[in-house]
């Protein structure tokens, strides 16, 4: 059996990819992310790796069709959750996405769909009695996510009317392991929470929302789920969630030290509401009402399957808090470890259509370089300042060498040009998401500083306002070409200091090389352009009986 997992590198995929691995009927695995992980790394080794971004605006539909070209089933895990102040990006992800998956994989003639719904699709319920899935499923409308999980649901009910296709739905509780740490606290708390309230006795009393239960499940037990209901190709929805309950006292007991105080949830509402918009806290209050609403699942039906699950729900919960506080994760970009700040290139966001690829730039790290720290023997202070200066550096390069290219686009030197534009781009967001990911203290006052001096220095290059000056061409090569050896240096400098930053040395060897690479054409443009840059015009030969031809116009 040949299985298709997209979305294969974050927390359920990379449960489902080792519960893949465990089951004899599956012989091969394809393996679909934004940025695939680190290919060499458990469990991510074995695996046809394809990178498909499902929100770009074209072309989705035909990269899928080819990656399930031969899939006896797909499992498609894809779910955005930040960034939730857009929701045209989230809907474009989470809706939009499975429409594609499901179109692809009709194209593809697979005959099995398996996809990640939620038990955010059920309708709202005041009491504690377990539902099935025969219950109402019309969602918490104040819940985005709750909403998009019954947009999807529709969108499948069509596919499944309309197609020859097998379709089941796995509605899972809470999902948790400890390797997710790291990325449930940029997902849900962020980096201005106070990690230190996570500790245990570090609050007299937890505060909880009254009526609160919480049912959960360890990602290596939905990640048997999914291998189960793919090997048995079992169709339909089914509620995964492990066997106990959490109530507050429960909640209370794993968090703290047992004592805890119920608050009204419209109490609490209004305080997650304000933190969030004050960016105090990634989860909006939505993910409270779903909370409260949603109903206990009953699991009656995947454990008619012969699934059953290997960690309770307090188990789970206790090492995920420990992951956590430690910042864990994997070698993938979406487990990434030790980071607790969303957004950036490094994220699986789409840019808009009018940015370029080549803007970002952590697509020029490996996965495990996105675990770099600033140890204490390196003083993160000098290194920020020495960053800092050439990302100040490189913002002003970035304009100069746009123009240039655009200036040369018809010379024979113009691609090359282009190119090193690209690279230079690329290499600016890498400085600017180093600064970031590192820790160090930003300064944007002096990219600023340096975008306008950038802009003021045309004027006075060569003492000309309005007009060009024939030296002007001359001049920003070699200022281009000045910017580009110092770059070469912060490269040599960081390849130095790689391996205390616990980042691969050959990355910045090779961006060096580049360096050098770029100083080789642009030399070249300044051979070209040295001899005719100051050769005299010649002087316009007046006719001196022309004043005699010419009539009297007075």
């Amino acid at each position: 059996m040949r299985v298709a997992v997209v979305g294969a590198s974050g927390n359920v995929g990379t449960a489902v990819l080792r519960a893949l691995a465990e089951e004899d009927a599956v012989t091969s695995v394809v393996g679909i992310a934004r940025r695939p992980p680190e290919p060499t790394r458990e469990p991510y080794r074995g695996i046809e790796w394809r990178s498909v971004d499902l929100a770009v605006r074209s072309g989705v539909v035909d990269a899928l069709t080819e990656a399930f070209e031969g899939a006896d089933a797909v499992i498609h895990l894809v779910w955005a959750i930040q960034p939730n102040t857009d929701r045209d990006y989230l809907r474009r992800v989470n809706v939009d996405g499975t429409e594609r998956v499901a179109r692809a994989a009709v194209r593809a003639g697979v005959a099995h769909l398996v996809v990640a719904s939620s038990l955010a699709v059920y309708s709202p319920v005041e009491d504690d009695v377990p539902r099935d899935e025969s219950a109402a499923h019309g969602g918490i409308r104040s819940s985005h996510y709750s909403v998009d999980k019954v947009a999807q649901e529709r969108l499948l009910d069509e596919f499944e009317a309309a197609a020859n296709l097998s379709i089941t739905r796995i509605r899972p509780a809470l999902i948790f392991q400890g390797d997710a740490g790291a990325q449930i606290v940029r997902y849900f708390l962020g980096p201005n929470f106070p990690m230190a309230l996570l500790r245990p006795g570090a609050l007299p009393t937890v505060p909880l929302p009254k009526g609160l239960r919480v049912q959960v499940v360890h990602a290596d037990d939905i990640g048997r789920a999914y291998a189960t209901v793919v090997v048995q190709r079992a169709a339909g929805a089914f509620n995964v969630a492990a066997a106990d309950t959490l109530w507050p006292r429960d909640l209370a007991r794993i968090l703290d030290h047992g004592r805890h105080v119920e608050l009204p949830p419209e109490v609490i509402r209004p305080l997650i509401h304000y933190g969030w918009r004050a960016r105090m806290i990634a989860a909006d209050a939505g993910w409270l009402d779903m909370a409260m609403g949603a109903p206990v699942m009953d699991t009656s039906r995947i454990r008619g399957l012969g699934w059953t699950e290997q960690h309770s729900a307090e188990d789970t919960l206790r090492e995920v808090l420990v992951g956590m506080r430690g910042a864990r994760g994997m070698p993938s970009p979406s487990l990434r470890p030790y980071d607790t700040r969303f957004g950036g290139p490094i994220e699986s966001l789409t840019p808009r259509p009018t940015d370029r690829a080549a803007d970002r730039g952590f697509l020029m790290l490996p996965p495990d370089g996105l675990a770099a720290r600033v140890p204490d023997h390196v003083d993160a202070e000098l290194l920020g300042l020495y960053l800092s200066d050439h990302l100040t550096g490189a913002t002003a390069g970035r304009a100069r060498i746009q123009r240039m290219a655009h200036a040369f686009a018809e010379t024979p030197m113009g691609p090359d040009l282009a190119d090193i534009s690209d690279q230079i781009t690329r290499e600016r967001e890498l400085l600017s998401e180093l600064i970031q990911l590192l820790g160090l203290r930003r300064r944007p006052y002096r990219q600023a500083g340096a975008w306008v001096a950038e802009r003021v220095g045309r004027l006075k290059l060569n003492e000309r306002i309005v007009s060009p000056s024939p030296m002007t061409p001359l001049l920003e090569v070699e200022l281009m070409r000045s910017a580009v050896i110092g770059k070469e240096g912060v490269w040599q400098t960081l390849e130095s200091l790689a391996l205390d930053l616990k980042m691969r040395p050959s990355v910045f060897a090779d961006l060096a090389a580049d360096a050098r690479k770029q100083q080789t054409v642009l030399s070249n443009l300044h051979a070209h352009l040295r001899p005719d840059t100051f050769a005299a015009e010649p002087e316009e030969v007046s006719d001196p009986d022309s004043e005699a031809r010419t009539p009297d116009r007075r």
